[in-house]
């Protein structure tokens, strides 16, 4: 990888993730007529924002608050704190989100649980729920012994990683899966690629640039605390809690 300075790096990441919240917003107001919260259609916009804003961008966020170097230095509870409370507000969002899409659902007839995306979609933010009741308790509680971090730091660090990804995936397909019902009867179809077409293909790549950037930056050594070959002290390199 080239030798680039994690700060301007997470700079150009931050704004990469507000823009992959703009697009959303955007798409949802312009095309999708808007918010509400009352069952109806505008309700369920609300599901795409709460999912690419936690699951994503909060998510790949506190991912990173262990990179910073100020995180090198010094206690390490309140970026332990920074950390999950950066986690604890993704999964709320998360559940925000599912709130919304099933109550749309029930109000309107429309069966749950039955596409691909909605499968991915619910496994992920269960497992997200475990992952941060575990890193909870193995990395934040004073009582869990240092060779139960030992042992579970490299299971946390690839569901960690295993989480963004499906994450990502999640949101992509459920792009898809909105623009195959929307555009068609009436509208021009997907096929045909109207304007709503390319914008929502773009929010996929946007979201898909913004994980592989954080991936990339968990992967790159130079970039992890200097401290972290030592079990009792090091930041895990996944996307939720620390050792």
């Amino acid at each position: 990888m080239l030798d680039l300075p994690f700060l301007p790096f997470c700079a150009f990441l931050g704004g990469l993730g507000f823009v992959c919240v703009a697009f959303v917003s955007a798409w949802c107001t312009h095309w999708r007529g808007g918010f509400a919260w009352d069952g109806s259609a505008q309700m369920f916009n609300w599901h795409p924002v709460l999912m690419v804003t936690g699951m994503v961008v909060l998510y790949g966020a506190a991912a990173l608050v262990y990179r910073l170097p100020p995180a090198w230095r010094g206690p390490k509870f309140p970026w332990k704190v920074l950390h999950g409370a950066l986690a604890l507000a993704a999964f709320i969002l998360a559940v925000l989100g599912l709130v919304a899409v099933f109550r749309f659902h029930n109000d309107h007839g429309t069966p749950n649980m039955y596409s691909l995306h909605s499968w991915l979609g619910l496994a992920t933010v269960l497992l997200f729920s475990c992952q941060w009741v575990a890193g909870f308790s193995a990395f934040l509680l004073p009582w869990a012994p240092t060779w139960l971090r030992a042992l579970y730091k490299p299971v946390h660090v690839f569901f960690g990683s295993a989480i963004l990804m499906l994450s990502m995936a999640s949101c992509v397909s459920g792009i898809n899966e909105k623009l195959f019902f929307s555009l068609k009867n009436g509208t021009t179809e997907y096929k045909l690629l109207p304007p709503e077409a390319v914008f929502a293909n773009t929010l996929g790549l946007l979201i898909l640039l913004f994980g592989v950037l954080v991936l990339a930056a968990l992967a790159r050594p130079s970039w992890k605390r200097p401290d972290a070959d030592s079990p009792d002290s090091c930041q895990v390199p996944a996307v939720l809690w620390a050792t």
